[in-house]
């Protein structure tokens, strides 16, 4: 989502990763349950989404619950804590994502990731609506993944912007140790409102302890168009530490 004083911008997900190779034992051993559910939880520096702070450079708190189903449908929700739809002169202090898809394999190479999702910003109060609509495809290659989401609606209440999209490409490289390193650039074009488009970038690190996964990244976003109360610029580079717990 896209935080802003005069438009907006939201979120950094952070990823909790499994043992692979105790996963693929568990396996052989019995197939996978056809339904499954999951919670998450996690604390987060600040909440940043698509390079932009959506918590003023504040600490989050996020959690969510997800469906999966063996033929690879998936649901879920997730919510965070946000400051930027107040900043803004709205009155809504969480987001609430709604969204639904369906993800599998092309081939031994190639896999892919469909869907939809919804922001969600109850009664914000914003002259143009922050609640958004946003259609996804993802094509990924071992690591690697190429994503575009392309909006439905108005985006994060910023006016006339309906039929802007963000281009999303990263990987996820395992670096050994159970580290993994977390690549991304990013390419938000906002429709009719050139001068909120932006790029931004993450390079990050995150390991899973077992107990809970920790993620640290740098995080920064080439726009002075997004600023904050007292006039900081939300894309500015930052140091983002996350703790999560799936379960």
């Amino acid at each position: 989502m896209k935080s802003r004083i005069a438009a907006s911008a939201a979120f950094t997900l952070v990823m909790g990763l499994g043992n692979l190779a105790h996963a693929q034992e568990q396996a052989q051993e019995a197939p996978a349950p056809e339904h499954q559910v999951s919670f998450n939880a996690s604390l987060t520096s600040e909440y940043r989404y698509r390079g932009l702070a959506q918590t003023r450079f504040e600490p989050a708190l996020q959690g969510g619950a997800d469906y999966t189903h063996s033929s690879g449908f998936y649901a879920g929700t997730w919510l965070s804590t946000i400051k930027w739809i107040d900043d803004a002169g709205g009155d809504v202090n969480v987001e609430m994502d709604l969204y639904a898809g369906k993800r599998g394999q092309i081939n031994d190479s190639f896999s892919y990731d469909v869907g939809g999702l919804y922001y969600l910003y109850p009664s914000n109060g914003l002259p143009t609506n922050a609640n958004t609509f946003e259609f996804y495809g993802q094509l990924g290659f071992g690591p690697a993944y190429v994503k575009y989401s392309h909006a439905t609606s108005n985006l994060f209440g910023t006016a006339d912007s309906k039929g802007s999209g963000y281009l999303d490409i990263g990987a996820n490289v395992d670096v050994g140790s159970g580290f993994v390193l977390n690549l991304h650039a990013g390419r938000q074009r906002v429709k009719n409102n050139s001068e909120f488009s932006y790029n931004d970038y993450k390079v990050g690190v995150t390991k899973d302890f077992g107990f809970a996964s920790a993620s640290l990244a740098w995080v920064k976003a080439n726009t002075d168009s997004y600023l904050s109360p007292r006039g900081k610029n939300l894309g500015k580079s930052a140091a983002v530490l996350s703790v999560s717990k799936t379960f």
